[in-house]
Formats: structure tokens, C-alpha cells, sequence
């Protein structure tokens, strides 16, 4: 006998909330419940992430809930409304771009060609995943996302290692150590600000991701140069960054 798929959401529905109801009431099955949870929830975010991909940043829920043949309100049943759903995507999606950019953020090789990888690494992530890096902007109702612990955390991570290592380039040439932190903020600002802004461009003679990524290049050791000169050192990019930093 074929089971319609209709049939299968309310069937879904109903072991949800019949498992849901026994764990709470029997000891013993409520980390059972659990675990069905989350792997409920990670089905749903890896379903959502494929609608964002597939479809843009306004998928709904129902869209979401079609390709798990769930009915909505069992999507619901693991989440906090909307808005959590969205920040456990935008999770996902901040691990998906970190596994990319953290390992090139390693000092390696001469200044322009480290930034030159961890910028390309970045803007090649976002040009094969525009949906998703629009999603991590403007989340699924397309207004900018202002309070998201994944996003800040995430910032957070990838300003630390670059504070790390001009804090240690600072230390090396006697510099102020508190010039660190607002450096590397500012210069992981700039590169935000001007990639979204290359996102959103409507002109289609807008540069390439090759062009932007030179661009930001430039553009990045021209600040570092700048930094270095007010410490009347000349910075040369061309510089291994071993001998920079003192390794």
C-alpha cells in the first residue's frame, strides 16, 4: 500500500507529538526525546539551507516543510518561531564559510599574499553561495539582521586572529599594543561593508570577483603600510610574514 504524502505528514505529526508526550511523562526517554529533537532540527536546517540555496532568502516555512513532507507546525514544534529557525540556519552557514576562511588565516607565506588567499578564500565563498551570504545579511524577511549571535560570534573569531597578528607585528617594531584591536575590526569592517555593497550592486558592469578581490587586496595593505609608516616603519607588502611577525 502507497502512503501519500499527505498522509505522511499527518503520521509525522502525530509520532511527534506522542513522543514528545511519552518522554515528558516516562524517566528514562526524555534524552531519547532529545535526540530526536535535534536530529529533527538538523533535518530541517539542512532542508532550509537547500530551499535558500535553491530558491533565495524568502523560502518559507511551509517550502521547507514540503521537502521533509512535514506539516509546518511540526517545523515549529523544534523551534522558537521564525527567528530561531533563521539564526540556527545562519549558524550553519557561518560554520560553512569559517571551515573555508579559518585555515587561510594562518600566517603563511608574504603579507600581500596572505591577505591576497584569506580575501580571494572569502569573496569565492560568497560568489559560489550568494543566497546564502544574502541570508546571513537580511535573514528570510530581507531586513538587515542586527542581533545575530552567529554573525557576531563569528566576527568575533576572525577579528581575534588578526588582532593576534598585528598585535604581535606591533610588538615586533615597538608599537602601541592597543592599536590591534581597532585595526583589525576596522579593517574586517571595511571588507564586510564593501563586499556587501559589491553584493547588492544592480549595475552589471560592476567588478568581478577577481577585480574586487585585488581591489581589497590593495586596499588592505595600504592600511597596514599606513599603520606601520605612523610607527616610522616602512612596511613593504612583498615582506615575509615570518620575519614581520618574528617567527
Amino acid at each position: 500500500m502507497t502512503i501519500q504524502p499527505s498522509e505522511r505528514c499527518r503520521v509525522a505529526a502525530v509520532l511527534d507529538t506522542a513522543n514528545e508526550t511519552k518522554d515528558v511523562r516516562v524517566d528514562g526517554r526524555t534524552t531519547r526525546w532529545q535526540e530526536h529533537k535535534e536530529q529533527r532540527r538538523t533535518e530541517v536546517v539542512d532542508a532550509a539551507l537547500r530551499a535558500i540555496e535553491e530558491e533565495g532568502t524568502g523560502v518559507s516555512v511551509r517550502r521547507i516543510a514540503q521537502r521533509l513532507e512535514l506539516p509546518r507546525q511540526v517545523v515549529y514544534r523544534h523551534f522558537d518561531g521564525r527567528e530561531d529557525l533563521d539564526e540556527h540556519v545562519r549558524r550553519r552557514i557561518v560554520d560553512m564559510l569559517l571551515d573555508e576562511l579559518t585555515p587561510v588565516l594562518s600566517p603563511n607565506g608574504t603579507l600581500i599574499e596572505t591577505v591576497r588567499h584569506a580575501v580571494g578564500t572569502y569573496v569565492s565563498w560568497i560568489e559560489r553561495h550568494p543566497h546564502l551570504h544574502h541570508f546571513l545579511v537580511a535573514g528570510s524577511s530581507d531586513q538587515q539582521v542586527l542581533a545575530s549571535h552567529a554573525i557576531s560570534g563569528a566576527r568575533t573569531a576572525v577579528a581575534a586572529r588578526m588582532e593576534d597578528a598585528v598585535g604581535r607585528a606591533l610588538a615586533r617594531y615597538e608599537g602601541d599594543p592597543r592599536l590591534a584591536r581597532p585595526t583589525a575590526f576596522g579593517m574586517l569592517g571595511f571588507v564586510d561593508a564593501t563586499v556587501n555593497s559589491w553584493r547588492t550592486d544592480p549595475n552589471e558592469k560592476s567588478l568581478s570577483a577577481g577585480q574586487l578581490t585585488t581591489y581589497l587586496t590593495t586596499s588592505l595593505c595600504s592600511m597596514l603600510s599606513g599603520t606601520a609608516r605612523a610607527l616610522g616603519v616602512e612596511l613593504d607588502p612583498d615582506t615575509s610574514l615570518a620575519s614581520l611577525l618574528g617567527g
